[in-house]
C-alpha cells in the first residue's frame, strides 16, 4: 500500500527527494510544476520518497508488439525475429489488429508513467497504407495523455526506389520521422546521402536503426556521421542499437565516437531486447552485453538515451513498455552508477529533447508529470518493480492499471467476415 495521501488537487509535496537534488517541496498548482507556493495549500507528505518526472520512450515498436502467444521466435536469434515477424506481418496484420495491439501497448505504457513515446513503423508494401492511418488515429486519441511519434522502418537498400520515395511521402503527410535500417552495402553513401536529402526536402527528423550486430566489422555509424557532416543536413538525427561499436577495435571505435560528436547525433541503447538476442548460441553462454559505447559516447557530449524497444514479440519475449524495469536493467548491464551522476536523464529529459518534445523535467512552470516510488535512495528504486508506484499528471494522481491480457485474445480469433 502507498505511504502517502493521493494528490487529488492543488497541493504542495512536501519532502520530495529528487534524485542529485536532495529533498525540496514541490507545488502542483493547476496542471504545472512550482518551486514556491502558498503556504496554506494542502499539504501531502512525501516523506523522502524519490520522485522523477515522466518516464520518455525514444525507440518502441509498437506496431510488432505482443504477437509473442501467435508467433514466438523458434530459437531467440536475430534471423528467427526477422522470419517470424515477417510471417505475421504477411498473415495478421490488419488494421484493427495493429490498432488493437498498439492500443494495449500504450495503455502499459500509460500506467508505467511514460508521457511521451516514439515508435517505429514496418513501412513495407502494403503495410505503409495500413499502420500509419492506424498510427494517426492513437497519437489524436492519446494526445494529452502521451505524445506520439513515429518513424517509417525499411532496409537501407530499399532507399532510392520508388517505393521509398512513396514512404517518404506517407510518413511526411503523417507528421513522422524519416527512417531506415542501416547495414554495409557497397553504396551506402550514395543512399545516406539520399536519405537526409529527402528528410532535409520534407522537413523531417532522421531516426535509424544502427549495426544492431556483434559484427565489428558493421561500421555503418560512421558513415552515418560521415553523410550527416558531408550533406549539412540541419535535422535531428538519432542512431538506435550501434551494438558493433562495442566489439571493434579502441582506436576505431574512439574515432568514430569523435564523428558522432562531430556530426551531432543522439544515440539510443536499447539493452532488453540486445540481451536477448544477441551472442546466442545453443549450449553455450553469451559473452557481450548487446549495448553500445554509451560511457564514452556521453563523455564527448552525445546526448545518450535508454528505451524499451520490443516487447513480446519475437524480437523481445518480455518487457511491458515500464521504463522504470529498463531504468533498473540499464545501470546492471552498462554500470550506470558509482556514480549515478545525471544518467536518470537518459530515460527522461535527454530523449525528450531528441524527440523535440517538452517532457522529462521537473522544473519551475514544466507539466506537473510525476512519478513517485515508495523508495528513498537509488538502491531502494531499483531493488523492486514498484508497481505501487504513484502517477500524476496534470496535477492529478491517475488511477491507470496495466490492461490484462486477457483482453488480447480477442487476437487469435478468426477476423470477422467482411460484408
Amino acid at each position: 500500500m502507498n505511504r502517502w495521501t493521493r494528490p487529488e488537487g492543488d497541493c504542495r509535496l512536501a519532502h520530495a527527494r529528487l534524485l542529485g537534488q536532495g529533498l525540496r517541496d514541490i507545488w502542483l498548482t493547476g496542471d504545472r510544476i512550482a518551486f514556491e507556493g502558498p503556504p496554506d495549500a494542502p499539504v501531502v507528505d512525501l516523506r523522502g520518497c524519490i520522485v522523477m518526472p515522466g518516464f520518455v520512450d525514444c525507440h518502441t515498436h509498437l506496431d510488432k508488439g505482443h504477437i509473442w502467444p501467435r508467433t514466438p521466435n523458434p530459437d531467440g536469434s536475430f534471423q528467427g525475429a526477422l522470419e517470424s515477424v515477417a510471417a505475421d506481418r504477411e498473415a495478421r496484420w490488419s488494421a484493427r489488429d495493429v490498432a488493437a495491439r498498439m492500443e494495449f501497448g500504450l495503455r502499459c505504457a500509460y500506467a508505467h508513467g511514460t508521457v511521451a513515446l516514439r515508435t517505429h513503423l514496418d513501412s513495407i508494401g502494403p503495410q505503409t497504407g495500413i499502420s500509419w492511418p492506424v498510427f494517426a488515429e492513437a497519437r489524436d486519441r492519446w494526445a494529452g495523455r502521451i505524445a506520439l511519434q513515429a518513424v517509417c522502418l525499411v532496409p537501407i537498400d530499399m532507399v532510392g526506389s520508388d517505393a521509398f520515395r512513396e514512404t517518404a511521402d506517407v510518413a511526411a503527410r503523417h507528421g513522422g520521422v524519416l527512417g531506415a535500417v542501416t547495414f554495409p552495402v557497397p553504396d551506402i553513401t550514395s543512399r545516406l546521402d539520399l536519405l537526409l536529402r529527402m528528410a532535409a526536402e520534407r522537413g523531417m527528423d532522421v531516426d535509424l536503426h544502427v549495426d544492431e550486430t556483434q559484427d565489428p566489422d558493421a561500421a555503418t555509424l560512421r558513415e552515418v556521421a560521415l553523410a550527416v557532416l558531408r550533406t549539412g543536413f540541419a535535422g535531428r538525427v538519432l542512431c538506435g542499437h550501434c551494438c558493433s561499436l562495442a566489439r571493434q577495435p579502441d582506436d576505431a571505435a574512439s574515432a568514430t565516437m569523435d564523428l558522432v560528436a562531430a556530426a551531432a547525433l543522439s544515440v539510443v541503447s536499447l539493452p532488453l531486447c540486445n540481451l536477448y538476442l544477441q551472442d546466442r548460441h545453443a549450449a553455450r553462454t553469451p559473452r557481450s552485453r548487446g549495448v553500445t559505447l554509451v560511457h564514452e559516447l556521453k563523455a564527448r557530449g552525445v546526448p545518450v538515451a535508454f528505451a524499451s524497444d520490443n516487447t513480446r514479440d519475437p524480437f523481445y519475449a518480455y518487457g511491458d513498455h515500464d521504463m522504470l524495469e529498463v531504468m533498473r536493467e540499464a545501470v546492471r548491464v552498462a554500470h550506470l552508477d558509482h556514480p549515478v551522476s545525471d544518467w536518470p536523464a537518459a530515460f527522461a529529459a535527454t530523449p525528450a529533447r531528441i524527440m523535440g518534445v517538452k517532457a522529462g523535467e521537473i522544473a519551475q512552470g514544466a507539466p506537473a508529470d510525476l512519478v513517485v516510488f515508495p523508495a528513498r535512495e537509488w538502491t531502494e528504486l531499483l531493488s523492486r518493480p514498484h508497481s505501487d508506484r504513484l502517477v500524476i499528471r496534470g496535477g492529478r494522481a491517475i488511477d491507470a492499471r496495466p490492461p490484462d491480457y486477457a483482453e488480447l485474445d480477442q487476437l487469435f480469433a478468426p477476423e470477422p467476415a467482411q460484408a
